[in-house]
C-alpha cells in the first residue's frame, strides 16, 4: 500500500508501482478535487450568489438557477470525476483488463 499517495507526483507513483505497490489511497485528492470544484463554481458565479434577485444582468433578474445547491455540487462531482480519471492514468489502470479471455 502506498500510504500518503495523495499529492504525489506521477513519477513517484510510477516508481512505487514498479517497486510492487498494488494499492494507493487517493481519498485526500478526491476530497480536495470535490471542494475545488465547488469553490470554482462560487468564484465563477459570485455575483449571482449574493441574493435571490439581482445580478450583473439586471436588478430584477432571478438567481435561482445559480444558488440551487445541486449546481455547485454538480461542479464538485465533475471535478472529482476528472481527478479519478487522472488517478487511473497515473496508476496505469486504463484498459488493463482483457474481458475477452
Amino acid at each position: 500500500v502506498f500510504h500518503g499517495g495523495s499529492g504525489s507526483s506521477r513519477e513517484d507513483i510510477r516508481y512505487a508501482i514498479e517497486a510492487g505497490t498494488i494499492k494507493m489511497n487517493i481519498d485526500t485528492d478526491t476530497q480536495w478535487a470535490f471542494w475545488d470544484g465547488v469553490r470554482e463554481y462560487e468564484a465563477k458565479y459570485h455575483d449571482y450568489l449574493q441574493g435571490q434577485i439581482g445580478n450583473p444582468e439586471g436588478e430584477t433578474k432571478p438567481n435561482k438557477k445559480y444558488y440551487d445547491p445541486r449546481m455547485a455540487l454538480r461542479s464538485g462531482e465533475e471535478a472529482m470525476a476528472k481527478r479519478l480519471c487522472e488517478a487511473a492514468e497515473d496508476l496505469n489502470c486504463i484498459d488493463v483488463l482483457n474481458w475477452s479471455k
